[in-house]
Formats: structure tokens, C-alpha cells, sequence
């Protein structure tokens, strides 16, 4: 039996601490795919392709007894199995938009909840005979990504039952999808320690189930709706109102999100919603420029990001071996590929810290802001001492420095993988973190500052779907790398730093869109001060004289 609406908002806190521990463990794990690599490489997936000339011979820690072969063509259908679940963990992000906001989100967590513990049973049931059962990993990879923005997705409308808080939660929510890469490092410590691989995917299906089950009793089957549809804070009085009244505000929770009735924004008491202005056309939305340009950084972006995942553990290798095709101490090689890669997985826990911070960035000073539609007409304002900021202007200004920094990011994580040193790779793991858990906040902020809210979930869908299709590339790149330049990733790395140069196209034009802004700003104030000088002349013909205090209207 669902909860309702109501009994979910006071079970909010518990919602929020296992959602944020749900997205660390099982939202975006296959993003630590360097750690799983280095997993199923012991454990002889796809070993049958190598041949014993041409390959290295690598202990199982799960079978102590075994050894199976790696080579370039096993780690190309690795690859190609990450591609396809990292594809499914961004591209599907439209079509689960479109059906939460039809049945909410609890179908979704459950089905995201099960698929990914049916991808742990496959990984599990895989390893009894890897040879013949190889192939069954891209399917799991398939659920395992499916299952993890399922849980990240749904997770991401919780906040809107924290009021003031939403925006802390939010970028909980965040960083610990974006943290959650750091589960596979963490997991094959264990299997390090002699844990069979097996076990460990079995008890990761068991927690899929508590994760089941905790949605299944705790979340409730409408949407959660935003602060500007129904006052949460008045939800605190219900424990001392009579049933009746409680019934009838659970019902008014119960409206569904994108209702009619409800306005995109917050209107002046007295004002009918009929006479609320309407939503521009979603076309517009989807080709004005600022989304365009939008797609160009992320889809840039997320290539980026995918691809140094993908190929991190070639390029670490081709950096220890310094390009030799034939070197000494394999052992070595791989010890020290596995370390740095154990780093790589660690760092990912940085997100959680630096989510905040682009967070505190794009709310820069929005607390002087004014918004003339929350203005009662009709009423006078006094001027103060301190300049008032328009919201809208003040959102583009702070997206356009969030994206600018994040860009510079980028930039400077590109320089750093051109770098033949190792111990320079840990900044530029750290930068490669920041970015990913930047990236994401700019955009969305951005949406949420220049669009209206009914079209922020399907935009976002979409972005994320066609940056997922842009990310695809990331396969030819790496069988290139791995192929004609013989593991040497450097040239791909330049043309990557050069491509990354487009990010700053959008915040180039959000500096013209802000000027734009501002002189449409301009513009309607002395618009409204000359009216208003107007009225005033009118008033002193008709004989009456505005009190002023005893004070000219520059001092007052």
C-alpha cells in the first residue's frame, strides 16, 4: 500500500538520508568503470579472444589457480559494453521525464531498483563460466546504467519538500550520483582482500532489494509538488487539525505536477490564475539559442568526461610503460595502473563537497533580488540605500560565471592529460571530478533562469539524451587509441582540449543575452519613471501635492 502524499512529506528526512545513500551506491556506479575493468579482466571475460602470442597472462584473486589471458581486442568489447551502459545511463533520461511526470515517481524507482539488481544477478551468474557467458555482460551493463538514473532521476524531485532547503538537498542528491563512482573502487578492495567476485555481486543484488522495498513502503505514488504549488510549511499545522481537514489538504498535495490550475510561478494574492500570462510554445523553448548552444558544451563535455573514463587505464598504462610494446614487468605495470585507478575511484567522493559549491555560485546574491511580478500593484516602494537586482538578470549573471569557471576547469584537465607524469594525474583526477559535478548544476540552473518550469524537465531530458549520443563517439576515439596510435593518446587529447574551446560559446552569448536584459530593464524604467512623472504633474493641476517629509525627492 502507497503512502500518501502527506505521510511522505513526514517521513521526508528518512526519504532524503537513503536516497542520498541509494544514488552512492547504486545510482552512477558504472562510472568507476576503470576499477570494474581491471574486475572482469580477472575473471576471464572475453579471455577467449586473446591468444597466447599476442597476450599477457593475468591472476583471478576470485580463484587463486586460474590464469586467464588479456589483450587489446578483449579490452575493445569491454569498452564497447561500457559505452552502451554509460549511453543508457544519460539517453534515457527524455522518456523517463515524460513518464514521471505522468505516473509519478515510485513505478520508476521500482523498476530502476529491480533492473539494477537484475544486473548484479546476471554479473554474478556470469562468472561460473565466463568463457561461454562473456556476452551476457553487455546486458547487465545495459541494466546496471538503466537501473542507476532510474534512482538518480526520481531522487532529484525529492527537495522540493524542504522549502528553504531544497537547494542543499538538491546538490546532496547530486554529488552523490556523481559520487557513486567511487563504489567500484571501493568494491574491488574488497575483492583485493579475496572476497569472490560473485559474492560480492550477490550482496549487491540484496541491497537492490532493500532498495526495493524502502520505496516500495516510503514513496508515495503522485509527484512530489514544487514550493510554488502548495505551501509545505502549512503541512506542519495538520498534526493538531481534525481528519476532515486533513483529508481535504491531502488533497489538495494530491494535484498532480503540470496541473492547468497551477502557475509556473508564484502570483500576487487576488490574482486569477486564468489571467496568468501563458507558457511560450516548447518549440520556442527547444530552438532558442541559449539551449542550442547548450547542447554544443554538453554534448562536448560529456564526450570529454566519458571518453577519460573509458580510457583512463590505457592511457595510465601507456604513461608506465612509456609507449614500449613489449615491457619487462607486467606485474609491475598493472599494480601501478590499479593504484592510480583505486585513486581515480576515491576522488570521486569530492563531489559531494564541490556540488555545494557551484550550488553557492549560481545563487550569488540572489537574496537582493527583486521580482516585479511578486509586487502587489498598486502599491509604492520605497527607494532604500542599497540598489535592488532584477532575479532573471542576476541568474544569467551567475550561470554565465559558473559556466565560464567550469569551462576553465576543462580546459585546465586537458592540459593536464597532455602531461607525461604520473603523479600530476591525481590534479587531474581532481579536476576531471569538479567538472562532472559542475557541468550538470551550471545547465540546470541555467534552465531553471530562462525557462519556465513545465518545459525544465522535458529540456533537461533531452539535452542529456543528445549529449549521451555525442558521448558515443568516445568508442571510435578509443579504438583508435588503441589501434593506429598504438595506445598514444596524446593527439586525441590535443584535438579534445581544442574542441573543448567551444564551451565558451555559451557563456559568450549569456554576456549578450544579459546585455540584452539589461537594456530592456533600462528601458522599462524610464519607462515607468516617466509615467509616473506624469501622473504626478497631473495630480499637482488638479491641485493636489504628494507629502514628502519635509525632503527632496533626491535625499528621500
Amino acid at each position: 500500500m502507497a503512502p500518501s502524499l502527506l505521510q511522505a512529506y513526514r517521513r521526508r528526512w528518512w526519504m532524503a538520508v537513503t536516497a542520498v545513500l541509494e544514488n552512492l551506491l547504486c545510482s552512477a556506479v558504472l562510472l568507476g568503470w576503470g576499477s570494474l575493468l581491471i574486475m572482469l579482466k580477472r575473471e576471464g571475460f572475453y579471455s577467449h579472444l586473446c591468444s597466447a602470442n599476442e597476450s599477457v597472462s593475468l591472476g583471478n584473486s576470485s580463484e587463486g589457480h586460474v590464469e586467464w589471458l588479456y589483450c587489446v581486442d578483449q579490452e575493445e568489447m569491454l569498452n564497447l559494453g561500457f559505452t552502451i551502459g554509460s549511453f543508457l545511463l544519460s539517453a534515457t533520461t527524455l522518456p523517463l521525464g515524460i513518464l514521471m511526470d505522468r505516473f509519478g515517481p515510485r513505478p520508476i524507482r521500482l523498476v530502476g531498483s529491480f533492473c539494477f539488481g537484475l544486473s548484479c544477478v546476471i554479473m554474478a551468474g556470469s562468472v561460473y563460466n565466463p568463457q561461454v557467458l562473456s556476452a551476457l555482460i553487455f546486458l547487465a551493463l545495459s541494466f546496471n546504467g538503466f537501473g542507476g538514473i532510474c534512482l538518480t532521476f526520481t531522487s532529484l524531485t525529492l527537495p522540493n519538500m524542504f522549502g528553504s532547503l531544497s537547494s542543499t538537498i538538491l546538490s546532496l542528491m547530486i554529488g552523490s550520483y556523481a559520487s557513486s563512482a567511487v563504489t567500484f573502487p571501493g568494491v574491488k578492495i574488497i575483492y583485493d582482500a579475496g572476497v569472490s567476485f560473485n559474492v560480492i555481486m550477490w550482496v549487491w543484488a540484496g541491497l537492490a532489494g532493500f532498495v526495493f522495498f524502502n520505496c516500495f513502503l516510503n514513496w508515495p505514488t503522485e509527484g512530489f509538488p514544487t514550493p510554488d504549488e502548495v505551501d509545505y510549511s502549512k503541512i506542519l499545522t495538520l498534526q493538531e487539525t481534525p481528519s476532515s481537514d486533513q483529508k481535504i489538504v491531502a488533497e489538495r498535495l494530491n494535484e498532480k505536477n503540470g496541473d492547468i490550475r497551477h502557475s509556473t510561478e508564484k502570483l500576487p494574492n487576488g490574482t486569477d490564475f486564468d489571467s496568468a500570462p501563458k507558457s511560450p510554445p516548447f518549440r520556442r523553448s527547444v530552438f532558442s539559442p541559449i539551449f542550442l548552444w547548450s547542447l554544443v558544451t554538453m554534448g562536448m563535455s560529456q564526450l570529454r568526461i566519458i571518453f577519460f573514463m573509458g580510457a583512463m587505464n590505457k592511457m595510465l598504462e601507456f604513461m608506465v610503460t612509456h609507449g614500449e610494446e613489449f615491457p619487462s614487468d607486467e606485474f609491475e605495470i598493472e599494480k601501478k595502473v590499479s593504484f592510480y585507478s583505486s585513486i581515480f575511484g576515491t576522488l570521486q567522493l569530492l563531489c559531494l563537497l564541490t556540488c555545494p559549491l557551484i550550488g553557492y555560485i549560481m545563487d550569488w546574491r540572489m537574496k537582493d533580488c527583486t521580482d516585479e511580478k511578486t509586487v502587489p500593484p498598486g502599491t509604492e516602494q520605497r527607494q532604500t540605500s542599497l540598489p535592488t537586482r532584477d532575479r532573471k538578470i542576476q541568474k544569467v549573471t551567475n550561470a554565465m560565471r559558473a559556466f565560464i569557471l567550469t569551462n576553465l576547469l576543462l580546459l585546465a584537465f586537458g592540459i593536464c592529460c597532455l602531461i607525461d607524469n604520473m603523479p600530476l594525474q591525481i590534479l587531474t583526477f581532481i579536476l576531471h571530478t569538479m567538472v562532472r559535478g559542475f557541468i550538470h548544476s551550471c545547465c540546470g540552473g541555467l534552465y531553471a533562469a530562462v525557462y519556465p518550469s513545465n518545459h525544465f524537465g522535458t529540456l533537461t531530458g533531452l539535452q542529456s539524451m543528445i549529449s549521451a549520443l555525442f558521448a558515443l563517439l568516445q568508442q571510435p576515439l578509443f579504438i583508435a587509441m588503441v589501434g593506429p596510435l598504438k595506445g598514444d593518446p596524446y593527439w586525441i587529447n590535443l584535438g579534445l582540449i581544442l574542441f573543448s574551446l567551444a564551451g565558451f560559446l555559451l557563456p559568450g552569448y549569456l554576456y549578450y543575452h544579459r546585455r540584452q536584459l539589461i537594456r530592456e530593464k533600462e528601458a522599462n524604467d524610464k519607462k515607468a519613471a516617466g509615467q509616473e512623472m506624469q501622473a504626478l504633474n497631473e495630480n499637482e493641476i488638479n491641485g493636489y501635492k504628494p507629502h514628502t517629509n519635509g525632503l527632496h525627492a533626491a535625499e528621500a
